[in-house]
């Protein structure tokens, strides 16, 4: 037994050691509930949203509309939208098998659970992505149409800004954490919109409430299904950085709206706010012009006032001008399809006899000619890639009818040119002909019969700038070649094409390899 003092010692140690352990476990837990409340306290992503009346187009409220935001898994709206395009160009079926790699089925939830070396058809991809939001079947998806996560995510920034997604990027399929995927409320309504007019053969899959899968029963995420009267899709979204997302279509009685919620805890209620204090007053009619590609540049154009033309002057015509004007009409020649390998074609060039009188001709000299002289002037330099004709005239002092035609150009080291006329044909040395710098400086450049055309725009300026870029990623290649834009009538609106011409194959293929790796698009021409 031991002595008194002893057991009041040990008594001590042992009350020492109760007191410490219960002060450090009251730290531990005191530091736990202290983060907890900061979190608490600091979880608040930033408020944004908009409501859009799909009907006339016209923004019906909006807060923050156009500050970036992460998009969290509204981004599988994209992913879906290229799907359908493949759909819809029959590139690919519902029955399409896609396989699974190791890359898709390491993704982080939420997910289907899919193996490496499975496969999944795209019927059944459609309604995971759509109700379980699965982000390993987003990058059996990506991988499937474009190879890879990261091109896919290119082809889907590419298509964000065609459908003038302005503030849009995209760096991967699913929507996972990426501080550099970013978009705005205002983009996403223009994508729910698109969405919407461009497929309406595939978008009532957005209304699937729910999906079976091995037997297991899976609810769609958005929970305004089957809750708010006329809700009919789309998409939500969460990452703890943004909060909850949501892109939601309603329609009633003829009248439909798209609303866009970012961030916060309770972004379906906020919604059925925005529903309700939108929906009645929408428009009932459709006014607005489909969201496709382009669709922008179409309102822009129809918002610029026309102003007004006045009626031209009736002058008195000359006798040539009377000639031609009572010439047949030459038959119209067919522009290519764009985007198509067709060559192009020359115009033709009008033939007519002139009339005996008077008549005056321009001359490039600065004083008169000698009477009795026979001069060619040339048409002026202009970038002509083809180098078909160049239109000529003559002058000579008996007023005798004469042939006006055009005449295949010559290369500048041509020992002669001859000009058709009445009578016969009369040489002319090329050295009297002058040529200009231009035309000089175009001739001495080896010409190949190869073109690259590196994109077809609405506007000719947005053309001339594409060109002005090739040009500046691609000097070494693209040094010879002649840069040109080209009209063409399309669907009832002109689209102009930016190409470069005057290559070799070998050079046209290296321009547009090494266009292709500076994500500019280009494609070969046989002239």
């Amino acid at each position: 037994m031991l002595p008194g003092r002893a057991r009041v010692q040990r008594g001590r140690r042992w009350g020492v050691l109760a007191l410490t352990s219960l002060l450090v476990v009251t730290a531990v837990t005191s530091a736990a509930e202290a983060r907890r409340r900061h979190h608490r306290t600091e979880y608040n992503p930033p408020y944004a949203s908009i409501v859009v009346d799909a009907n006339s187009g016209k923004v019906m409220e909006a807060v923050n509309a156009d500050s970036p935001r992460y998009p969290a898994s509204l981004t599988k709206i994209m992913t879906l939208y290229l799907l359908f395009e493949r759909l819809e160009a029959g590139k690919i079926k519902l029955s399409t098998k896609m396989p699974v790699s190791a890359h898709a089925a390491a993704q982080a939830p939420s997910k289907l659970g899919l193996k490496p070396g499975q496969s999944i058809d795209v019927a059944t991809a459609i309604h995971a992505i759509i109700t379980k939001s699965a982000n390993d079947v987003a990058v059996c998806v990506a991988e499937a149409i474009a190879g890879d996560e990261l091109t896919f995510a290119k082809q889907m920034t590419a298509k964000a800004r065609a459908l003038g997604m302005m503030h849009t990027n995209y760096h991967n399929a699913s929507g996972l954490p990426d501080e550099h995927q970013l978009t705005t409320a205002r983009d996403q309504a223009i994508l729910g919109r698109a969405i919407q007019d461009r497929f309406p053969k595939y978008f009532h899959y957005f209304s699937r409430r729910y999906f079976v899968y091995h037997g297991k029963r899976m609810r769609n995420h958005n929970h305004l299904l089957g809750r708010v009267a006329g809700v009919d899709g789309i998409k939500t979204g969460y990452i703890h950085e943004s909060g909850f997302n949501i892109v939601t279509s309603a329609h009633r009685n003829g009248r439909r709206i798209v609303a866009v919620v970012f961030g916060g805890r309770s972004a379906p209620a906020r919604v059925k706010s925005l529903i309700a204090n939108n929906i009645n007053v929408a428009a009932v009619k459709r006014t607005a012009p489909p969201v496709v590609e382009g669709w922008m540049t179409a309102m822009a154009r129809a918002e610029i006032p026309t102003p007004p033309v006045k009626p031209p002057v009736e002058k008195a015509k000359s006798p040539v001008e009377q000639n031609v004007a009572a010439a047949p009409p030459l038959p119209p020649v067919a522009p290519p399809v764009p985007g198509s390998t067709d060559p192009i074609k020359p115009n033709p060039v009008k033939t007519f006899t002139v009339q005996p009188g008077a008549m005056r001709t321009a001359s490039l000299s600065q004083s008169p000619l000698p009477s009795a002289s026979r001069k060619l002037r040339p048409a002026p330099a202009t970038a002509n890639p083809a180098n078909i004709t160049t239109v000529a005239t003559v002058k000579s002092e008996p007023p005798s009818p004469r042939l006006v035609t055009a005449v295949p150009a010559k290369p500048a080291s041509a020992p002669a040119i001859k000009v058709a006329s009445a009578g016969a044909s009369v040489p002319v040395p090329a050295a009297s002909v002058p040529v200009p710098a231009a035309a000089q400086e175009l001739a001495a450049k080896p010409r190949g019969d190869w073109m690259i055309q590196v994109g077809a725009f609405d506007v000719e300026k947005d053309a001339k700038e594409r060109l002005t870029i090739a040009q500046d990623k691609a000097k070494a290649q693209l040094g010879a070649a002649t840069p040109f834009t080209e009209p063409v009538a399309k669907g009832g609106k002109t689209l102009y094409r930016a190409r470069f011409a005057g290559l070799e194959k070998s050079q046209a293929e290296s321009a547009c390899k090494h266009l292709k790796r500076r994500e500019i698009p280009c494609m070969l021409l046989k002239n």
